[in-house]
């Protein structure tokens, strides 16, 4: 299995660990210190090595930052996590607080005193989180004080080793394009912006850029690594070589010139020696970059990481590669979905069950890579749990009665995938219908749509949400994400959210997830992945305009569907679909499932 269920989470490490913690700011003379859960390279993703949020708080959540100060602390997330936070952290040691509506800023501004010393890791932290975090202390009277090493680490007497995951080459078969082409495309933007260099700190970012993959952190093959590229000639990549075959090596120095990780910093400042002006993305990049660049000389240019806008679109190969993974994965739901429909009703299939067979009909495609992310299996009020991770002591049987909320991915060589289903086991209430039909004709809302070039994403996110929004609901989450290619399940600067301020273009791959989450009883979510499209037969149309193209290839559940909510073009919409899915995937599975399938997708 690729999902185990442990528990990950002790809310009772909180209070010694808050100890140790406090003791060794004492020692060295700080006030306070801030925990992001982040590592140095700023990723969503991070090693057991890096858990430092985990290890203080017991909050295993994938955005979160704990702040320490001497007689005070508090721990901040986001909407996704409300629930999660309260069942895995000690609410007397770090009181919850909501990231967006109350930011871990305003929180400082209200408690630091005059004189005191508030420590950060350099690394840890980004170029612009720290201008405001400098705010605040100023405003307060107090100082910011940047470490190059962390005081957690010195008591965290258990913490694991760093990851020695191996590096292999990704074929240009299935990228679509020469490793040496890409650095000469990135090359060309750093002249247009009249930079000598940049500094690249995502995993992804470099992951693709080379044409390499690894195995670093769990279920994301990306090697955990730095780079920087210059206008001209070899750039230089700074991975553990320990990670790397004689024939990668090879490979890879043919391209760039390698070095250790312990060596970025000394690279940094010989760019900044050199006079260089170097590109960094302020979102990014560790305000210890920035320092050890300017320290010695070098001037800044402040720009988004040039490699996220040609790595989120996608080229041909890449977008073939995307098609075919998901008809591979959608005869595997398939096979998952009929099978679900046999034993859930018998009352004895639990989360963990339903986890672990979907695991494992997508391993009998033979070509399973990993899953793309733990899989978020939630019955009843755990479905409620936006990112909910079932673990043995939270196991629940899937109950009669109630919808059962199913996310889950998978990685394979040729594209990432990502779906989430919610799924009637038993008869539901009409208001379980209402809302799950709701859901849906956001998620149609959005799959329609046609709209013009420079559209973003927060203009589309509204289209999910309408629907909701007249009901008097709403959900705490993004409608959508940018999906990698065999790569991170959540990409960007592509979003569908209030937050998505980028404009969508041909070749970006999005999710599609309008949901619903009553606290406490259920949890609905319906998720196809998206490709953003030329728009066509547009009659009178007068501006270029773009689309969808839906690639997730497994049916709605419509027992949950109430059918006097929808449009006639909305059935028309749910009707073609599952007509697709019949066609694609109906001759690919057995006979017992093509016959689970044709009912399944029969017309409204």
């Amino acid at each position: 299995m690729f999902q185990t269920f442990d528990d990950l989470s002790d809310p009772s490490c909180g209070a010694p660990h808050a100890a140790l913690l406090r003791a060794e700011l004492a020692r060295r003379g700080l006030d306070g210190f801030l925990i992001p859960r982040a590592d140095a390279h700023q990723g969503e993703y991070v090693p057991p090595h890096d858990c430092r949020l985990q290890w203080l708080t017991g909050f295993t959540g994938s955005a979160g930052v704990a702040a320490v100060l001497g007689e005070d602390a508090a721990i901040f997330v986001d909407g996704r996590y409300t629930i999660q936070v309260r069942e895995q952290v000690d609410m007397d040691v770090f009181p919850a607080r909501h990231l967006i509506n109350e930011p871990v800023t305003d929180w400082l501004g209200s408690k630091l005193k005059p004189g005191q010393k508030l420590g950060i890791d350099a690394m840890l932290h980004t170029v612009r989180e720290v201008r405001r975090l400098k705010e605040v202390c100023e405003e307060a009277g107090a100082e910011l004080v940047t470490l190059g090493d962390n005081p957690l680490d010195s008591v965290w007497e258990d913490r694991p080793e760093p990851p020695l995951g191996e590096v292999a080459l990704y074929p240009v078969s299935l990228a679509g394009r020469e490793a040496s082409d890409k650095i000469a495309e990135i090359q060309s933007a750093l002249k247009d912006k009249k930079a000598d260099a940049c500094v690249l700190t995502q995993p992804d970012s470099i992951a693709w850029l080379f044409n390499i993959r690894g195995s670093d952190v769990s279920h994301t093959p990306l090697p955990l690594s730095f780079a920087t590229v210059p206008s001209d000639g070899k750039p230089a990549l700074y991975i553990d070589g320990r990670k790397l075959s004689n024939s990668v090596r090879d490979a890879l120095s043919d391209l760039t010139d390698l070095g250790e990780p312990d060596g970025f910093v000394s690279g940094l400042k010989t760019l900044g020696k050199a006079g260089a002006r170097v590109l960094i993305d302020p979102a990014l990049a560790g305000i210890g970059i920035a320092d050890a660049i300017t320290g010695a000389g070098g001037t800044l240019v402040e720009a988004q990481d040039p490699v996220l806008l040609p790595k989120a679109i996608k080229n041909a190969t890449e977008l073939k590669g995307a098609r075919e993974a998901h008809i591979r994965d959608a005869v595997a739901y398939v096979n998952f979905l009929c099978w679900f429909d046999e034993e859930a009703p018998k009352g004895e299939l639990d989360e963990i069950g339903a986890a672990e067979k979907l695991e494992e009909f997508r391993r009998e495609t033979g070509v399973l890579k990993d899953i793309s992310f733990d899989t978020i299996s939630g019955a009843g009020p755990n479905g409620a749990i936006c990112h909910y991770r079932v673990s043995r002591s939270s196991n629940l049987n899937i109950p009669l009665g109630k919808p059962f909320l199913i996310d889950s991915g998978a990685q394979y060589e040729d594209g990432t995938t990502d779906i989430t289903r919610t799924l009637a086991v038993g008869e539901v209430s009409p208001e379980m219908k209402k809302h799950f039909t709701l859901v849906l004709k956001g998620h149609i809302a959005v799959s329609t749509a046609k709209f013009p070039e420079g559209t973003t994403g927060a203009q589309i996110d509204t289209l999910a949400r309408i629907d909701l929004w007249k009901a008097g609901l709403d959900f705490d989450h993004g409608t959508g994400h940018g999906v990698g290619a065999y790569l991170g399940v959540h990409e960007g600067p592509q979003r569908i959210a209030k937050t998505g301020t980028v404009p969508l273009k041909p070749g970006m791959i999005l999710s599609n997830e309008p949901g619903y989450y009553p606290a406490g009883e259920y949890g609905i979510r319906l998720e196809n992945l998206e490709i953003v499209t030329e728009a066509r037969d547009l009659p009178g149309g007068e501006r270029p305009m773009l689309g969808f193209e839906t690639i997730t290839l497994v049916p709605m559940d419509l027992r949950l569907v109430d059918v006097s909510l929808l449009t006639q073009a909305e059935r028309d919409w749910l009707n073609s679909y599952h007509e697709r899915v019949r066609a694609e995937i109906g001759p690919l599975v057995g006979a017992k499932q093509r016959i689970w399938l044709e009912q399944a997708t029969k017309a409204l």
